[in-house]
């Protein structure tokens, strides 16, 4: 599939990993902070790619854009991050064209998420999409792209009840403190970290623990001081991390920092302790499990609890596939006639050329020649012709590129 914003030789791609076959440790190799993907699309303008989106999250790190060869964009991945291309040939994938558009239409609507139905993604494709058009990497074929996924993820949410039920990771890890920490109302937790994760987590333990000993801490202070405002909680200084973890009987850590954060040099335990790690890249050392009496879970572990509310979820599977494969055959359709648009003008274009030239030989050859009866014949033929190839065209078995390759080589006209 080629746009016409792109040079013929140029392919749709998305390439990337995901939970599927890269665990978090792996993941963390290949996450890509803000300032990461600034420099990855600056490299790609500088590379000269076109058009490009960058998505990094917990669960997954991706490109989709426009290249000659996928590695340029698996480049740009192992560049801006800590991953390798050899780590990235073991976990990684590649789709092209049509396959690169059916993926992202399942990421954007929740379908591909670790935890079915979680619609954060398609805010971080908004923003990956609206950095990029910044920086002049958004072509028409993007922005069509990913305005027909986000069409299709609205409808999806509001139509069927794949995101129904109180199901996330931050969920997850409450339900899981409460089915494994007895007493938790009187036990003392420890939120180390007040991201989008660490705040609904917190949230989630005020309204199914009603512990009121949470502490709050957070490198930036006035983060951790507005939540817990909301809340009715206790913030700490960063500087105090440790002497709180000596206190604590529970410890989430959600924050974004790229290294460990929290390791057993730092702990100093007079009693058992239950870490959650909800952080990618992992920000719990796992040499914390050294030490006696510690447990550490880690996101990968509670995004797989599955419970009733993922399997009623399940049901509604084929309702969201419908919508996506209604949205998807309008972008295909708008696609394919953007494609070959040129390609027609180029020939009618030609056809009333030769028109042109034989009425004026007609009308010099034959007495009493009607004109204007011809041309209006003319005209119509032509445009049966023309309807003719174009409905050829839009065929869905046909091989759209050989097919205008075939007709500019035929008629001798050249799409401009």
């Amino acid at each position: 599939m080629e746009n016409n914003n792109v040079p013929k030789h140029l392919y749709f791609y998305s390439v990337g990993l995901s939970y599927k076959k890269a665990d978090a440790e792996v993941r963390g190799q290949f996450s890509l902070d803000a300032v990461a993907k600034t420099r990855l699309l600056e490299q790609a303008k500088s590379e000269g790619i076109e058009s490009l989106i960058v998505t990094s999250t917990c669960n997954r790190t991706e490109i989709y854009g426009f290249a000659e060869h996928p590695f340029q964009l698996i480049k740009l991945i192992c560049d801006n991050s800590n991953g390798s291309v050899d780590a990235f040939q073991r976990v990684g994938f590649v789709y092209k064209n049509q396959e690169a558009i059916n993926h992202l239409f399942r990421v954007g609507t929740g379908l591909d998420s670790q935890i079915l139905g979680d619609f954060e993604i398609i805010s971080q494709i908004k923003t990956s999409f609206i950095h990029s058009k910044s920086l002049g990497l958004a072509n028409a074929f993007m922005e069509r792209l990913v305005n027909a996924v986000i069409q299709a993820s609205k409808r999806i949410k509001t139509e069927t009840e794949i995101s129904s039920g109180a199901t996330s990771v931050s969920f997850a890890s409450v339900q899981y403190i409460l089915k494994n920490v007895e007493d938790i109302g009187n036990k003392n937790i420890l939120l180390f970290g007040t991201g989008k994760i660490g705040r609904n987590t917190c949230e989630n333990l005020v309204k199914h623990t009603k512990n009121e000993h949470i502490t709050l801490i957070n490198r930036t202070k006035d983060k951790a001081e507005k939540l817990a405002g909301k809340l009715n909680l206790i913030v700490k200084d960063y500087s105090e991390l440790h002497l709180e973890l000596q206190k604590a009987d529970v410890v989430v850590v959600a924050t974004g920092a790229q290294n460990p954060t929290v390791d057993k040099a730092i702990l100093n335990l007079k009693k058992p302790l239950l870490i959650l790690d909800l952080s990618i890249p992992k920000n719990v050392n796992e040499n914390v499990e050294d030490l006696e009496g510690v447990t550490l879970i880690h996101m990968d572990y509670l995004s797989q609890l599955t419970d009733e509310t993922l399997e009623n979820r399940k049901l509604h599977i084929p309702a969201a596939e419908a919508i996506i494969e209604e949205i998807k055959e309008e972008f295909v359709t708008w696609m394919k006639g953007r494609k070959f648009a040129p390609t027609i003008n180029a020939l009618k274009e030609k056809l009333n050329a030769i028109k042109a030239s034989e009425l004026d030989f007609q009308s010099k050859k034959i007495a009493d020649f009607n004109e204007e009866q011809a041309e209006i014949i003319s005209n119509r033929i032509i445009q049966k012709i023309t309807t003719h190839f174009a409905n050829h065209l839009k065929d869905d078995d046909t091989m759209v590129d050989e097919s205008i390759e075939w007709i500019e080589k035929v008629f001798k006209i050249k799409a401009s």
